[in-house]
């Protein structure tokens, strides 16, 4: 990918890797756990269904993955479940 091709004005997007595709993928859970704002509306708005369908994709990526990952990208990947597992049952409980 050239420079401009990953850059819009003066923000530059990270290089996608495994990381950071975890990390996007933790992101669009928060926001639908109604944690974090979405970035496109600025409002906070809850989806469980579409938190649970974000977390369960984590979940198979880390069975399907097993044995493949660097030591850093597995920590990630169940730190991520874990934390997303636990603010679910939390957000669960308010109902």
């Amino acid at each position: 990918m050239t420079e401009s091709n990953n850059t819009q004005g003066d923000f530059a997007m990270p290089e996608i890797n495994f990381s950071t595709f975890i990390l996007s993928l933790n992101s669009s859970a928060l926001v639908h756990l109604g944690i974090q704002t979405d970035p496109t509306s600025g409002s906070t708005s809850e989806n469980l269904l579409l938190a649970k369908q974000t977390i369960d994709i984590l979940a198979m990526l880390d069975e399907k993955t097993k044995g493949n990952l660097a030591e850093d990208e597995k920590r990630l990947l169940t730190h991520v479940l874990y934390e997303l597992r636990i603010l679910y049952v939390k957000q669960k409980e308010k109902k």
